[in-house]
């Protein structure tokens, strides 16, 4: 398979909760979604879609000033279209890792729980068969 391939894969496999993805499937897809914004935001910027905010604060004896960008409609298209294959492939890659779904729940804690999520992401899966399907590296998944 392609790059491409690759961070297309979950859009393919859209709401699919079962199973099991490979880090390979899972990093890629989130590369998908980095790039996808990137050229999104760049897009709206030069269309003028994007919401520019000038801030400034001060105190006695300072004062900063700044800008801040707000996301236009391509942006948001764009999350919603990608939120399900991306919580789907979130469970089956703990899936991969011998772990329910359910973990995602961490994603509520701060920092913390988002940290132990990628450790989670970021380890290999358990090798052989577990209690959600086979190895996909065993059965050749994602392979052409």
């Amino acid at each position: 398979m392609t790059g491409f391939d690759w961070m297309t894969l979950p859009l393919r496999r859209y709401a699919q909760f079962s199973g099991r993805a490979r880090p390979r499937e899972f990093w890629m897809f989130v590369l998908f979604i980095w790039l996808g914004f990137i050229l999104l935001a760049v897009v709206e910027g030069m269309l003028g879609l994007s919401v520019t905010e000038q801030w400034v604060r001060s105190g006695p004896w300072w004062m900063t000033a700044g800008y801040r960008t707000h996301g236009g409609p391509l942006t948001g298209l764009f999350a919603l279209a990608i939120l399900i294959p991306h919580l789907a492939v979130m469970v089956r890659r703990l899936h991969d890792t011998d772990r329910s779904g359910w973990w995602l729940l961490l994603l509520f804690l701060p920092i913390l729980g988002v940290l132990v999520l990628l450790v989670l992401f970021i380890v290999g899966g358990t090798r052989g068969s577990n209690r959600f399907g086979p190895d996909p590296v065993e059965v050749g998944e994602g392979r052409r």
